[in-house]
């Protein structure tokens, strides 16, 4: 059985963080992937932020295969065929240090793979672990669906994504549930770069991005987006899988719909679909935390439930996950101690980063929504209404527009409820 000091299951960011670090620390590293190379199976929306991104690849934008930088983000609340929308831009974000890329998860994570080489880490592709390897109650390495596939470890970090199997059979994470995950459908369409520009007012090689609320999910827990790539759109749509089972629709039924709104149907005109991509998030936030660790184990990324879906953020909390744990395992396997309490160091320094602290500041959100699901449906109504009737000049007097605006939103959710919705939604971010 061949022997290695950090075995990483998972070649996304989480992954290929924790082997970059661990290597650079001078431990023997390999990354185990099923994919035919790295970002064959990683799917999300497609931005990468920079900060965390440089913490593993230092000015990693001169030479990584990135689509464009964000100077501008969107968010916008459907409502039928209103929108109601909020922007932001920043021409500065245009140039370095930037703020945020958008990338293609194929070409990123395969170059991200190519600078863990570099550093000494092996990759194994199209290899399935199956279980963790004991001697006793020890781990001592994986097992692989490959002949004579065990190898060997001191430590296995387990960066699988959501589909947590591994850190199941290892007694660490639950089995998942609807209400624990989301799904999201993606594709990619084509456009000429002159369009997109044109499109969404960019200079030149400038990118921007969309978040949809609302009807964009036909008023369920989730967010609909747009991204500008260099020479295609990202379009796609996340909603949580309890709902979208109860609902009776297909994630394909919610991308058409959201294709066929007439924003959206305007920025994709003339686009050819290239690519449709399919994928599971965990969205259970802080209270779906998994243990972190075990003697010889610990858990990272997606794996770990390390997404913040209300800000958007998974592959930075991923990256910083990675990163720590393969510092800890080769400050571990230095000093001939991968106890439990050893890999507990793990735990105790990514709580004391933004990943964990953030996730317990919105701890409450995810219950809230699915607890308040007029959120979703019906005040996007009431928005919408009342900026109709606010920008209608029609020859009502404004005093007496301002009173149908609130007697129309009274109409919809009486005074007693709007304020307990703001109370309980105070309370959800507190």
């Amino acid at each position: 059985m061949e022997k290695f000091d950090v075995i990483i299951v998972g070649g996304g960011p989480a992954g290929l963080s924790a082997a970059i670090s661990a290597a650079r620390a001078g431990m023997k590293t390999v990354v185990i992937e099923r994919g035919d190379f790295p970002g064959t199976k990683n799917v999300m929306g497609g931005v990468l932020y920079t900060k965390a991104t440089e913490e593993i690849v230092p000015e990693f934008w001169k030479e990584a295969p990135l689509e464009r930088p964000v100077i501008e983000q969107r968010y916008g609340i459907l409502s039928g065929d209103e929108l109601v929308s909020a922007t932001y831009r920043d021409p500065a974000w245009a140039e370095p240090p930037y703020n945020a890329h958008t990338v293609l998860r194929v070409k990123f994570d395969r170059w991200l793979a190519e600078q863990a080489v570099k550093e000494g880490v092996m990759i194994i592709p199209e290899t399935v672990v199956e279980d963790l390897l004991y001697h006793n109650d020890k781990v001592v390495g994986v097992r692989t669906g490959r002949p004579e596939g065990d190898l060997g470890a001191e430590v296995v970090i387990l960066a699988e994504g959501a589909n947590n199997f591994i850190a199941q059979k290892a007694g660490l994470a639950p089995k998942l549930t609807p209400d624990r995950v989301a799904v999201a459908v993606k594709e990619i369409i084509a456009l000429p770069q002159e369009k997109i520009e044109d499109r969404f007012c960019l200079e030149p090689g400038q990118g921007a991005t969309i978040e949809l609320f609302g009807d964009s999910t036909a008023g369920m827990l989730g967010t609909a987006f747009v991204y500008t790539n260099k020479d295609s759109l990202s379009l796609g749509l996340g909603v949580m899988l309890s709902q979208l089972t109860a609902s009776k629709l297909t994630p394909n039924d919610l991308l058409e719909r959201l294709k066929a709104h007439p924003y959206i149907k305007r920025l994709i005109q003339g686009g050819e679909t290239k690519e449709y991509l399919a994928h599971l998030l965990p969205e259970g936030g802080y209270k779906a935390i998994p243990k972190l660790y075990r003697q010889g184990v610990m858990v990272v990324g997606d794996t770990a439930m390390f997404v913040n879906g209300l800000h958007r953020e998974g592959s930075n909390l991923a990256m910083i996950s990675g990163k720590i744990a393969g510092e800890v395992a080769a400050q571990a396997i230095k000093s001939g101690d991968t106890s439990e309490q050893a890999m507990s160091v793990y735990a105790t320094r990514v709580s004391d980063t933004f990943v964990v602290q953030d996730l317990y500041n919105y701890r409450n959100i995810n219950g809230f929504f699915e607890n308040n699901p007029h959120f979703l449906k019906v005040y996007p109504e009431i928005v919408a209404d009342s900026m109709r009737m606010f920008f209608t000049a029609d020859g009502v007097p404004k005093r007496e527009r301002l009173k149908q605006i609130m007697n129309n939103a009274f109409a919809k959710r009486s005074k007693g409820s709007i304020l307990k919705d703001l109370f309980g939604a105070w309370r959800a971010l507190k």
